[in-house]
């Protein structure tokens, strides 16, 4: 059985169709319905079913399909127009429009066809009394698509000199389609104004501001306007995701991701949709999608990944390389056969325009969860100098420049030197320094290097420094847990390096080396005491004699140093490091504020000596303990230190980081803005360092805290679903699940997506559900209420409400409870038959606001122990707080009762159940009034409800006293907000009726006494 049995049916299940997905399932189910109206034999039921068809068939990729069903309506239209009413009427001539543009968009269509057709639309508006503004509007999109300038501009002109009327686009797409015209015309700046009225949402329809969001992303880029442009991606794409019919929307931003270096994001979008890759209904938009397809695997064949799998059409398995050169040429097809009907090469040079473009943006981090950016193919490293020519001694200079002076790559330089070496006399000490810098990158593995780079130093005549490589090796040797080994290792050096020193046998420089990698080794010693110092296992050592080993080492270090250090960097970098090992000695024996100077005092040193990069580590440090001491501007600035100082030798781990605790203490003091952009780059800074899952989710937890803060609720919701996905309890703690459903929650009510805010909030609710404090859990039974009733699920919703109520009511919270009474009344108001357990759930929640009342009068009996001032006026704003909650629930109740009154069929039955809302009413006035000046738009409110009550009685006289004492109550100023102005004027209206009420009934007293009388 079908169930389409009459009109009516037919009406409710193509509006029911409607509101299904757009693709082809809800283009099946249009086809069937129109068989039906067929089998009706209602010539108007036809009719709506065709419109019906047409209509989803236009928001579909089957568009192509829409010429016939359009084609049969004009016929009707032409043999029997009266069988079209007033609606229909005006949709047929609406949809000329779908059909003018639909043609432009099928390169079958000969291009005549379209120009006849233009006329016909001409002819047939002018018949019909429209404006021309619409034509010439459909006349300006042929010009712009055949790339006929002087005639588009002439259009252009034309059509926004035209009147608008009832077939004017509306107001958004009307302005979509002249910021693309300033866009193709090179005004990007000019565009972007035409559609600020739709992207601050004045003006909006089905498919805007979606598409006027993915057409700004390339001219804001272009602009500078990266952070828009961010914005604009995060927000459109959610909007086009769903919506089949929006390929060239969806193209953009594909191609948006192209031209900000993530590529990684632009595999995922293809990933989502493989059957625009197919999908051959709408051609235009297929050469859009081919276009970007073209221009992302170009720009991965560029990095080096053209090898690389991606999605591409279901047939077979693609790689980058592959999918370019198919969709270049799809790409190139089918602009030629646009150009071929046109008798232009207009389509042709657009298309190979955008697939040429370049990136506008080296990375834009998005905040969304994504992969790194895809590595490209290591090529195999080309030595900087060929062996035994004249650049191997520069290769050495420089790379003894590099590690001289403690800069970075210094490793590396050495490395190039020994590629450049090979088969090469080098003397011993080249070779001990070659040696030396290979031990030191390869770690564990290096420590015999070390020995043969001690060797060859000696061989060198630098007992020194071969001193120093043994003293590295030991270093070593306790990084990898053997610390007692590697303290008798550096015990020799130690004492033979302090003998050649006062034998002027070495210098400060190779002794300062010794003394700082035995320093360094006690270091570890102290670690691993700290570690092992539980008392059920017993420490390894005493910890006060380890802590005071260390720091005589490091105070050692500094002795010999001080007044040599001069311009010697490495000497500075020793200085510098053993004040660090103080301070952690320090911040280890608990004197926190030592540490903390001594961390700033060491990070300065690096600094001076221009090493900055070293200071990182020691401002993290810093930043932590200022942190731990409450100094947040001191935390803040070791942070912002760290940052700079680091620059670009900073690793990602460590940018990730210091950018989320930077947002963390920035957030903490209000500056949504910048606590945003601060966790937007530690999301990318940790995808990059393969830790989405960890930092990455933590710091799109932030952000999309952040963003909601800014009411940017759209973004928010994108970052905070690819959040979710990596937020565990096991990792990152439940109540950072809870806060990220909690906020996504929000933002989907207010994006109006009530179904899925109340899904979000009903998931948090079950894992607060188990915390043993649950005012949480209490709060969001309650908001997945409110969000289940705006989603028109009631019973639903009053499940919910009285969950939250037994929640409230344990917690001893009143107020929850009673708004969740109230609010279960309303629901049951709106259910047939329902007044009376509306009636009882408000008398309810009246008594629980009376019943909390008494319980603070008990409290205050003064055989009770007298409270301090403190408690006394935290008691009185507790009781004031009720007394409000009371006013307004005999408000709401009020309310309530005049709304039922409607159901009820007789008369006496209707004025009793008013004569009970105004004493409900009159109750919430004395409330209210007993409050005094805090509760006047109260109790104003509740008077001029009472007023409209006694108006519905038949009593506009006392409808009058209560307008006059509203109007009283704001005499002189008493304020003049909003509010006020509103009261005022509802008061000054109720004058006017009441007045016209008494008079009329004054004079109907009168007429009736001349009538007695006579």
């Amino acid at each position: 059985m079908s169930g389409i049995t009459d009109f009516d049916s037919l009406r409710e299940a193509m509006a029911e169709n409607a509101e299904q997905p757009e693709g082809p399932a809800r283009n099946a189910r249009a086809e069937q319905l129109l068989a039906e109206a067929e089998r009706l034999d209602i010539p108007l039921a036809v009719i709506e079913a065709l419109g019906h068809q047409l209509k989803v068939y236009n928001y579909s990729s089957e568009k192509d399909k829409m010429f016939v069903p359009f084609a049969r309506l004009l016929r009707m239209w032409d043999e029997r127009p009266e069988d079209f009413d007033e609606y229909e009427t005006h949709s047929l001539h609406w949809v000329f429009k779908w059909m003018s543009s639909g043609m432009l968009d099928q390169p079958h269509i000969p291009l005549a066809s379209i120009e006849k057709w233009l006329g016909e639309m001409e002819h047939r508006y002018r018949l019909a009394g429209h404006s021309e503004r619409a034509v010439r509007g459909a006349e300006f999109s042929v010009a712009a698509h055949v790339g006929d300038v002087a005639r588009a501009e002439r259009a252009y002109a034309a059509w926004l000199a035209a009147d608008r009327d009832a077939m004017a686009d509306c107001h958004a797409c009307e302005l979509h389609s002249q910021g693309w015209w300033q866009v193709e015309r090179g005004r990007d700046a000019d565009a972007l104004r035409l559609w600020e009225p739709v992207l601050e949402g004045e003006f909006t329809c089905a498919h805007e501001p979606h598409t006027v969001l993915a057409s700004s992303l390339a001219p804001l880029l272009r602009l500078g306007r990266v952070d828009e442009a961010r914005a604009h991606h995060l927000r459109g794409f959610r909007l086009v995701r769903a919506m089949e019919s929006m390929r060239g929307a969806y193209a953009d931003h594909v191609e948006f991701c192209a031209l900000t270096g993530n590529e990684a994001r632009g595999l995922e979008l293809l990933a989502e949709r493989p059957a625009y890759f197919t999908d051959g209904g709408h051609p235009r938009s297929g050469l859009d999608f081919m276009a970007v397809v073209t221009l992302l695997m170009d720009r991965l064949t560029e990095l080096g990944l053209g090898d690389r799998r991606v999605p591409g059409p279901p047939d077979r398995e693609w790689t980058a390389r592959d999918l370019a050169a198919h969709a270049r040429g799809e790409a190139l097809a089918l602009a030629a056969r646009f150009d071929d009907r046109n008798g232009t090469s207009h389509i042709g040079e657009q298309t190979r325009a955008r697939m040429a473009q370049r990136p506008l943006v080296e990375r834009l981090p998005l905040g969304v969860r994504t992969t790194a950016r895809p590595a490209p193919a290591l090529a195999p490293p080309v030595p900087a100098a060929e062996p035994g020519l004249p650049g191997l001694p520069a290769l050495i200079a420089e790379a003894r420049r590099l590690s001289d002076t403690l800069q970075p790559h210094a490793v590396e330089a050495w490395a190039a030197v020994a590629r450049a070496a090979e088969g090469v006399d080098l003397d011993a000490r080249d070779r001990a320094e070659i040696a030396d810098h290979e031990a030191m990158d390869r770690g564990a593995e290096g420590i015999a290097l070390f020995e043969c780079a001690a060797e060859f130093y000696t061989a060198a005549g630098d007992p020194g420094e071969a001193l120093a490589a043994r003293t590295r090796a030991a270093y070593v040797h306790a990084l990898t847990g053997h610390v007692e080994e590697a303290l008798a290792a550096v015990a020799g050096p130690y004492d033979e390096i302090l003998a050649l020193y006062a034998e002027d046998g070495t210098g400060v420089r190779q002794t300062a080396s010794v003394l700082m990698g035995r320093a360094r080794v006690l270091m570890r010693r102290v670690q691993e005491a700290v570690e092992q110092s539980d008392p059920s296992t017993g420490p390894a050592h005493s910890l006060g004699r380890v802590l005071a080993d260390a720091e005589a080492a490091a105070r050692e270090v500094l002795a010999l140093v001080e007044g040599h250090t001069g311009d010697d960097v490495r000497l500075a970098a020793r200085a510098a490091e053993a004040q660090a090992m103080l301070a952690e000695l320090a911040a280890q024996g608990g004197d926190l504020e030592v540490a903390a100077e001594l961390y700033a005092r060491a990070a300065a040193a690096f600094v001076s000596a221009g090493l900055p990069w070293f200071a990182v580590e020691y401002e993290a440090r810093l930043a932590g303990l200022a942190h731990h001491l409450g100094d947040l501007a001191g935390t803040e600035r070791a942070l912002r230190a760290a940052l700079e100082h680091g620059g670009p030798q900073l690793e990602a781990t460590g940018r990730a980081q210091l950018h989320l605790q930077l947002a963390e203490v920035v957030g903490a003091r209000g500056e949504a803005e910048e606590a945003a952009e601060h966790a937007l780059e530690a999301a990318h800074w940790a995808d990059e360092a393969g830790q989405g899952p960890t930092f990455g989710a933590l710091a799109r937890h932030q952000l999309g805290g952040f963003l909601l803060r800014r009411g940017r609720w759209a973004e928010a919701a994108e970052v905070l679903e690819s959040a979710l996905p990596d937020l565990s309890a096991e990792t990152h703690g439940d109540g950072a699940v809870v806060q990220a459903l909690w906020w996504l929650g929000d933002c989907l009510g207010e994006l109006g997506d009530h179904h899925e805010a109340a899904r979000r909030r009903l998931q948090a609710a079950e894992i607060a559900r188990h915390w043993p404090e649950q005012q949480d859990h209490a709060t969001l039974a309650h908001l997945a209420a409110e969000s289940l009733g705006q989603a028109d699920l009631p019973k639903e919703a009053d499940r919910a409400y009285a969950r939250a109520g037994d929640l409230w009511r344990s917690l001893g919270d009143v107020h929850g409870l009673v708004r969740s009474l109230r609010a279960r009344a309303w629901l049951a108001l709106r259910t047939e038959n329902g007044s009376g357990a509306a009636r009882e759930l408000m008398a309810g929640a009246v008594h629980a606001c009376e019943a909390a009342l008494g319980s603070t009068a008990a409290a205050d009996d003064p055989r009770a122990a007298a409270p301090d001032d403190e408690e006394a006026a935290a008691a009185e704003d507790a009781r004031l707080r009720l007394v409000a909650e009371l006013g307004h629930t005999r408000h709401q109740f009020g309310d309530l009762l005049a709304r039922s009154a409607a159901e009820d069929a007789e008369d006496d039955s209707i004025r009793a159940v008013l004569e009970e809302a105004l004493a409900q009413m009159t109750e919430a006035i004395v409330v209210f009034a007993s409050l005094g000046a805090d509760a006047l738009h109260s109790r104003t409110g509740a008077e001029l409800a009472a007023g409209w009550l006694e108006a519905d009685l038949g009593r506009p006289s006392r409808a009058l006293a209560r307008a006059r004492a509203v109007r009283t109550a704001y005499e002189g100023g008493v304020t003049d907000d909003v509010t006020a102005r509103a009261r005022r004027a509802e008061a000054e209206q109720m004058l006017q009726l009441a007045e016209d009420a008494e008079n009329a009934a004054n004079a109907a007293s009168a007429e009736d006494a001349e009538n007695r009388d006579a």
